[in-house]
C-alpha cells in the first residue's frame, strides 16, 4: 500500500540499478548520474552500509611494490604490468581530486617494501632494482624505488632492508566512503540498504531485479559491482573470492612505525594506525581456503600475522590484538585486469579488482558506465 509519495520518489522504473555500494559500484553511479543528470539511479546494497572489501581492507593508497610489480611483469609481460600500474596511479590521483585529501583521511607517508636478512626475494629483487625504475620511467617521468635501509632502525623493525617510494599512502577506508555517499547522494543517486538481489531477467524493456525479500526492481540497465561475491549472482564468472584477514593491535607505546609496508610480493601488509599497528595478509598460506566469501579469521593466518609482529614488527616488544575482521576481495582466476563486459544487452558486470580496488576502483566506474552508456543513448 504505497502512498504517491512513495511511488513517485521512491519507486518506480529507474535508468540505472548498480548492485553493490562499494567504491566501484557507488563511483559508476555517480559518472552515469553526471553524464546523464536526468536518469534516476539506483544503488542496491545487501548489508545495512557498504560493506564489501571496501569498508574491510587496511587503507593502503598503492600501486604495487618492487617484488610484486616484477612478479607480475613475469607473468603477464612488461607491457601489460606496466599498463596495470599506470591504471593503479591515475586512479589514485583521479581518487584524491575528486574527494579530496582531507575527505579521505589521505596520509602522504610513503610505500616500502621489507625484506628480512637472507631473504632470496632481496636478491632477486636487488638484481633488477634499476631495470625497474627504467621501465616505471614512462610513467612517473623520474625513479620511483630506492633503498632506505638508514629507516630500519628508527622505526623499530628488525630486518635488514627496505625500498621505499615517497608516492604511495594510507587512507581512512570509512572516511572515504562516508565522503563518496555523501557526494553521490547529493548529486541524486538513491541508495538502497539491507536490499540483497536474488536475480533479474533482461528483456526487450530492460531489466527485472528479483529481490531476496520478494519485490521487484525495474531498470533499462544493470552494473553489477559485487566484485568478490560475484559468483553469486554470475556463477560462471572467472572471478573468485579472496578473503583477506587483519588484525588491529592496541597502542602501542612509543610506536615509531610511521608508512605503509608490504612484505612477500604484498602477501603481508601492515602500517600505523593511531598508535597502533594495522596488519594483515597471509592469504598465499591457505589459497584454497580463503577462497571463500565468508567472514572469519583462522589459526593459521591469524598465528602468522602474530609471528610477524613479534619477529619483524615489534621485536621485543609487548603488544596485545585489539581487534580482528576479514574483507573479501575478487581475483581473476587466472589473473589479468578487471571484468568490465556485457553479460547480456541491459546488464554490465564490473569486478575482480583484486587487492587494488581502492586505486582502480574510480576507473573501472567510468569504464563500466560508458558501456552502460553506450546501451542507454
Amino acid at each position: 500500500m504505497f502512498s504517491i509519495w512513495e511511488r513517485t520518489s521512491f519507486s518506480g522504473n529507474y535508468d540505472l540499478a548498480v548492485v553493490g555500494a562499494g567504491i566501484t559500484g557507488l563511483f559508476t553511479a555517480l559518472h552515469y548520474r553526471r553524464a546523464h543528470p536526468q536518469a534516476r539511479v539506483l544503488v542496491l546494497e545487501r548489508g545495512p552500509h557498504p560493506s564489501g572489501a571496501s569498508v574491510k581492507n587496511a587503507g593502503f593508497a598503492c600501486f604495487g611494490s618492487p617484488s610484486e610489480l616484477l612478479r607480475n611483469m613475469d607473468e603477464e609481460g612488461e607491457a601489460a604490468a606496466l599498463q596495470r600500474v599506470e591504471q593503479r596511479w591515475r586512479g589514485l590521483l583521479e581518487l584524491r581530486e575528486t574527494l579530496g585529501d582531507p575527505g579521505i583521511g589521505f596520509e602522504p607517508v610513503g610505500g616500502h617494501e621489507v625484506f628480512g636478512a637472507d631473504e632470496p626475494l632481496y636478491t632477486r629483487v636487488a638484481e633488477r632494482f634499476d631495470a625497474l625504475n627504467a621501465a616505471l620511467h614512462g610513467i612517473f617521468g623520474k625513479p620511483v624505488f630506492s633503498w632506505s635501509d638508514d629507516r630500519i632502525s628508527p622505526m623499530g623493525l628488525r630486518a635488514a632492508h627496505l625500498s621505499f617510494n615517497p608516492l604511495e599512502g594510507a587512507v581512512d577506508s570509512g572516511m572515504l566512503m562516508r565522503t563518496l555517499l555523501r557526494k553521490v547522494q547529493g548529486e541524486g543517486v538513491d541508495v538502497r540498504y539491507k536490499a540483497p538481489v536474488a536475480g533479474w531477467e533482461d528483456g526487450p524493456g530492460g531489466v527485472n531485479i528479483r529481490m531476496a525479500e520478494g519485490e521487484a526492481v525495474q531498470a533499462r540497465c544493470v552494473v553489477v559491482a559485487t566484485n568478490g561475491y560475484t559468483r553469486a549472482l554470475v556463477p560462471a564468472s572467472d572471478i573468485a573470492p579472496g578473503r583477506g584477514q587483519v588484525l588491529l593491535t592496541s597502542v602501542v607505546p612509543g610506536l615509531q612505525l610511521n608508512g605503509t609496508f608490504h612484505k612477500e610480493e604484498g602477501y603481508f601488509y601492515f602500517r600505523h594506525y593511531h598508535g597502533r599497528v594495522l596488519l594483515g595478509g597471509g592469504r598465499h598460506l591457505d589459497k584454497a581456503g580463503e577462497t571463500t566469501t565468508g567472514d572469519g579469521t583462522t589459526p593459521r593466518i591469524q598465528n602468522a600475522l602474530e609471528e610477524l609482529l613479534r619477529t619483524m614488527i615489534l621485536p621485543g616488544r609487548a603488544f596485545t590484538i585489539e581487534q580482528r575482521w576479514s574483507g573479501v576481495m575478487g581475483f581473476r582466476t587466472q589473473g589479468g585486469p578487471p571484468v568490465v563486459k556485457h553479460l547480456s544487452p541491459h546488464v554490465v558486470l564490473a569486478a575482480g579488482l583484486g587487492g587494488i580496488g581502492v586505486a582502480i576502483g574510480i576507473r573501472v566506474a567510468r569504464q563500466a558506465a560508458e558501456l552502460v552508456g553506450s546501451r542507454t543513448d
